[in-house]
C-alpha cells in the first residue's frame, strides 16, 4: 500500500514538473506590447522564441552588432536560444536573449512565479553576474 502511494505521488509530481516546463510553449507579449514572441520546444529538446508580431513591421535589425544582419527584418528573429528545464529549481536557463534594441544578446533564465503560469519572469545579465541584470516580463497570450 505505502509503496502504491509513493509511486502515485511520484507519478503526480512528475506531471506537475512536465506541465508547468512545457507552460513556456505558447505565445507571449512584451511589457511594451510592441512586440509578440513565440516560445517552442525544438527537436533538440531546448526552448527557443521568435517575434512573430511586431507594431513597426518593416523595423529591421539596424543594431545588430553583425552588420551583413542589420537589414534582417526584426519579425521572424529568434531572440531566445538553448534553454533547457531545471525541475529542482523551477526555471529554464543556460540559454541566451538577445535585444534588438540595442543589438546586445545577454546571459538569460527565466521562470514562472506562485504556480501562475500566464506571467513569464525573465532576467538578463552579462559575465555571469545575475546580480547586476535586467528582468523584464512576457505576458501570455496564447
Amino acid at each position: 500500500m505505502r509503496s502504491t502511494i509513493l509511486i502515485a505521488l511520484s507519478l503526480f509530481l512528475t506531471a506537475t514538473a512536465y506541465s508547468q516546463e512545457e507552460a513556456i510553449k505558447a505565445v507571449w507579449q512584451n511589457v511594451e506590447k510592441t512586440s509578440k514572441i513565440r516560445i517552442f520546444k525544438a527537436t533538440n529538446g531546448k526552448y527557443y522564441g521568435k517575434i512573430e508580431w511586431t507594431q513597426n513591421a518593416d523595423k529591421k535589425d539596424i543594431n545588430n552588432p553583425d552588420p551583413k544582419k542589420q537589414n534582417d527584418p526584426i519579425v521572424g528573429l529568434m531572440i531566445i536560444k538553448d534553454f533547457t528545464y531545471d525541475a529542482a529549481k523551477k526555471q529554464w536557463g543556460g540559454g541566451t536573449i538577445y535585444d534588438p534594441d540595442n543589438g546586445k544578446t545577454y546571459d538569460c533564465y527565466m521562470w514562472f512565479e506562485g504556480g501562475k503560469t500566464d506571467v513569464l519572469h525573465l532576467k538578463g545579465y552579462i559575465m555571469g553576474m545575475k546580480f547586476m541584470g535586467r528582468e523584464t516580463q512576457f505576458t501570455k497570450i496564447e
